[in-house]
């Protein structure tokens, strides 16, 4: 058999280079037992450990007789343990996405170093200068391995990274942590600064035209061999484990596109190499396959390289730009045509090509420019932003804090611009009920949030309003509107008053009593009754039907008005509306209905609460027979009118207790269930046994939470209602299935916040959800939502309640681990105690992802300021100290200002950091 037969049996077998009945990972420990005599770990490590284990024993330092402490010795032990080190290595194929993924910088560093060294690359020779096409096949292999590790080294340093902190360390681990951390900026330093040379050693690679080969274990005991015992076998071009020209100009390119890529932010022309280089990795792949065991390429990745590539470099006069919306988009961004860019956000209201996150950075990134004092830019930036937030409003999702700033102020133009973006967005004539029912909830949240009535009518008298909203349900938002501000006289569509109607001339009273009995139509009955009441004021003619029925909580007051025709009326139209509903007849029951609403808002606040909770029951019977029949759900003012009944605390008034069941009844027909565990009074919840039953639907949820949380530690915990009526422990742990267990509390919250995404409660388990899964940009986007929904885009103080300290403890460590430390000391003052411990310790870090002294106008602490200014000047910054002292130097904050003025500068600067941290996660 051949050297290199022999070398490619070794790599791919899964047992190389042992004896039978023992894997290689076993074989290679014992060997470095008894080499080295180490201790052996229990358990053992995986394979990619024994690398770190090898390395770290050969590098420790001795120590003389002196005591004093000397470089790790060249001895034979110490070459062993290295030699170990590569044969793990080798066995792992070189794979560096396997070692990169293991291996912290340092240690990778000293293994290649070691790669270098056994493949006789002299120390200090400057790759650049050696000629590849000259060196043994091996040697030009460990020249380039080093070389790509460098340029992907840069490259992944400069995305943030999520530090993990496994609790309060002790003094000597964060001693080691510290070491390691300053260890790898160094050699982060030399890389970058040799980056250049590393660029073109691998362009120089692409111009070989010959195999490589990589050492395998085989080739390293040779290396290891006394020299005169090597035959000069590694020193051919048949030793080692072969990489074809093709698999290593793979490798290569796709390493040199990712660097030419990181380097286009500074110098955009350098997007052409890297579109150059990932194009031919494209080639090379196809020409190779995907399922080459030496070339592992992320094609996903790289495809979304290929796609930025084009967008990047793509000129204005091309006519390749056409050929998807970001290539558009890029160049109209680029050459400043934002008209044009509008109109492919609103194209895309339709369409829905575009996701949601591109769309949220092109927002971003406008607003940017526009801070960065492009005024022209505003008015892009709320066309751009009422474009997302239709967008959103048409998928369900919150409407986020930007076009509620942009909102603050509204005018015509506003209005003008929100209704033609709302009107382009949905087709009336294919768009679902469900699709309809979200623009018109939208449209109505809009009119109340206005001041202005002109504005308001703008909206209320537009076509897409009148079309989507029908007239009962813009009569119930202008009533609405009157309940927010008494002041609010607004005019609608002309109506004939009840009392309007002249009566014609009068006719036999029996004939007439025979009219009013048939009769459904409340104008006529009305009519009827006043010639009635012409003829004799004797009769009382709410008795003339034995069929005409009000319920006794009713009657009561009804016959208790003094005003004999009005008394006559309102029965006679609440009991006509009541057979209607029984019957079915619902659209004439909703008429006698409204008829006897306006008759008795004119006198009696009582009554009027009567008939609107008699036309929410009808709203509730018309739409279970109805849409509710295949499924619909209903509109989302009906389940608000529901909301706002089974909250009613009016004194006096009568009630049905009909009313109250179905309201629960339909509340849980569509799921509503969260509502009902949380937010119904207790005195309707203790009176009403139709309230209490659900209650066990989000118990059961709460059961699933608690068992989620006997298996995880007290920091992953996740909060959720009614966990305490759980034990504490549970017996037999080893029967609950704890995977089906995660999913379902996932698939519950999941639904819920389908169901309605403005729910905090609902958004701070998410967010939990999310922190326990060691997803920590999701997670603060969910706290930060859940406080968003509760206080007005926090223009309101958020609830205690919500941001709990355990909820603001979360946001910290979420912070910290996002190395964005300066928003960590922030949060730390909304602790109900300050924790001055951890704002310190993170202000102390100065590889900080925040936008740093940005923030100190967030800080109201004076302590916390004073620490940064003392900070600033032990390490002579004196700029950022400055900011720290005008900040300090703010009049609101003088600690002998009475506490009124002290909290309300709180709350201030809780309120804008609050809205600044949205505006990052959102």
């Amino acid at each position: 058999m051949s050297a290199e037969a022999a070398d490619r049996e070794a790599a791919t077998s899964s047992r190389p280079c042992t004896p039978p009945q023992t894997s290689w990972f076993e074989f290679l420990l014992e060997e470095a037992l008894l080499e080295t005599h180490l201790k052996k770990p229990c358990p053992d490590p995986p394979p990619v450990q024994l690398i770190v284990q090898f390395l770290e024993q050969a590098s420790k330092p001795s120590v003389n007789e002196q005591n004093q402490v000397q470089p790790p010795p060249d001895n034979k032990r110490n070459r062993i343990l290295k030699l170990l080190a590569l044969k793990v290595a080798a066995h792992l194929k070189w794979d560096l996405d396997v070692l990169e993924k293991s291996l912290s910088v340092p240690v990778l560093n000293m293994l290649l170093n070691e790669l270098l060294c056994i493949s006789k690359v002299p120390p200090g020779t400057k790759h650049v200068d050696v000629d590849l096409s000259s060196l043994p096949p091996t040697t030009a292999m460990a020249i380039l391995l080093y070389n790509r590790w460098a340029i992907r080294t840069i490259v992944q340093s400069s995305f943030p990274v999520k530090q993990v902190k496994p609790g309060p360390p002790q003094l000597s681990v964060m001693n080691q942590i510290q070491q390691e951390k300053e260890l790898t900026e160094n050699i982060l330093k030399v890389l970058k600064e040799q980056a250049a040379d590393s660029i073109l050693v691998l362009e120089a690679a692409l111009k070989l035209n010959k195999d490589l080969y990589v050492h395998t274990i085989r080739t390293l005991d040779l290396l290891a061999m006394e020299p005169g015992m090597v035959n000069g076998e590694t020193e051919s071009s048949t030793a080692g484990l072969k990489i074809s020209t093709e698999e290593m100009q793979c490798q290569v390119c796709y390493d040199l596109g990712a660097v030419y890529f990181q380097q286009g932010s500074t110098n955009a022309f350098v997007y052409e190499n890297a579109k150059e280089k990932f194009f031919r990795t494209k080639e090379l792949i196809s020409k190779i396959g995907s399922s080459s065991l030496h070339c592992t390429i992320d094609e996903k990745r790289l495809a979304g390289y290929c796609q930025a590539c084009g967008v990047l470099t793509s000129s204005s006069n091309s006519t390749s730009q056409q050929s998807t919306p970001y290539c558009q988009i890029h160049c109209y961004m680029r050459c400043g045509n934002y008209q044009e860019l509008v109109k492919i956000f609103l194209e895309d209201n339709l369409t829905l090509s575009l996701p949601v996150q591109f769309r949220q950075s092109v927002l971003r990134e406008l607003f940017q420019k526009a801070q960065q004092g492009n005024d022209a830019l505003d008015e892009i930036s709320f066309r751009i932003c009422t474009c997302n937030t239709v967008y959103d409003v048409m998928q369900g999702r919150a409407i986020g804090i930007q076009f509620n700033q942009l909102f603050l102020k509204p005018n015509k133009e506003k209005i003008d611009f929100l209704l033609e973006v709302c009107s382009r967005s949905i087709n009336l004539e294919h768009a679902s009920e469900s699709l309809k029912r979200k623009m018109a909830a939208f449209l109505k949240n809009v009119c109340l949030s206005l001041e202005d009535l002109q504005l308001v009518f703008m909206i209320s008298s537009h076509e897409l309003f009148i079309t989507l909203l029908k007239d009962d349900e813009r009569k119930l938002l202008i009533d609405q509107m009157r309940k927010r501000s008494p002041r609010i006289n607004l005019c609608t569509k002309p109506v004939t008053s009840f009392y309007d109607i002249p009566a014609s001339a009068s006719v036999n009273i029996g004939q007439l009593e025979h009219q009013l009995i048939l009769s459904v139509d409340p104008w006529r009955i009305r009519q009827i009754l006043i010639e009635l009441h012409g003829m004799t004021s004797e009769r009382q003619f709410w008795t003339i039907s034995s069929k005409w029925e009000v319920p006794n909580v009713y009657g009561s007051v009804i016959l208790g008005i003094k005003d004999n025709l009005t008394r006559d009326l309102v029965y006679i139209l609440m009991a006509k509306g009541l057979h209607c509903s029984a019957i079915k007849d619902f659209v004439h029951a909703k008429q006698l209905f409204a008829a006897c609403l306006e008759l008795v808002t004119e006198f009696s606040p009582k009554l009027r609460q009567v008939m609107l909770n008699e036309m929410l029951l009808l709203d509730i019977y018309t739409h279970e027979a109805g849409a509710g029949v295949s499924g619909e759900r209903p509109p989302s003012d009906l389940i608000s009118r529901v909301r706002g009944y089974l909250e009613m605390r009016v004194p006096d008034i009568p009630l049905r207790q009909v009313v109250a069941e179905e309201c629960v009844a339909f509340m849980l027909n569509w799921r509503e269930n969260e509502y009902l565990t949380m937010q119904v009074p207790l005195l309707l919840v203790q009176t009403n046994p139709y309230v209490k039953e659900p209650l066990v639907l989000t118990t059961i949820l709460s059961l699933f939470v608690k068992l989620h949380n006997v298996r995880e530690d007290i920091v992953n915990d996740i909060a959720a209602e009614h966990i305490s009526i759980w034990p504490s422990t549970i017996p037999n742990l080893q029967s609950v299935d704890f995977e089906a267990v995660a999913v379902t509390v996932k698939e519950l919250v999941s639904y819920a916040l389908t169901i309605n995404s403005n729910n905090h409660f609902w958004l701070i388990i998410q967010a939990d959800i999310y922190f326990a899964t060691n997803q920590y940009s999701a997670a603060l986007h969910y706290y930060l939502q859940a406080g968003a929904v509760c206080s007005d885009f926090f223009n309101k103080m958020v609830s205690p309640d919500v941001y709990t300290d355990q909820v603001i403890k979360r946001m910290i460590k979420c912070c910290s681990l996002l190395n964005c430390h300066t928003q960590v000391a922030i949060l730390c003052q909304f602790l109900r105690e300050i924790d001055y411990k951890t704002a310190f310790k993170a202000l102390q870090e100065q590889n900080s992802h925040d936008a740093m002294d940005s923030y100190y106008d967030y800080i109201w602490d004076v302590t916390i300021l004073e620490y940064l200014t003392y900070l600033h000047h032990k390490r002579g910054e004196t700029d950022k100290r400055q900011i720290a002292i005008k900040a300090i130097g703010q009049t609101e904050l003088n600690a002998s200002n009475p506490e009124e003025i002290l909290q309300l500068a709180a709350q201030r600067r809780k309120k804008r950091f609050l809205q600044a941290m949205a505006k990052l996660y959102f």
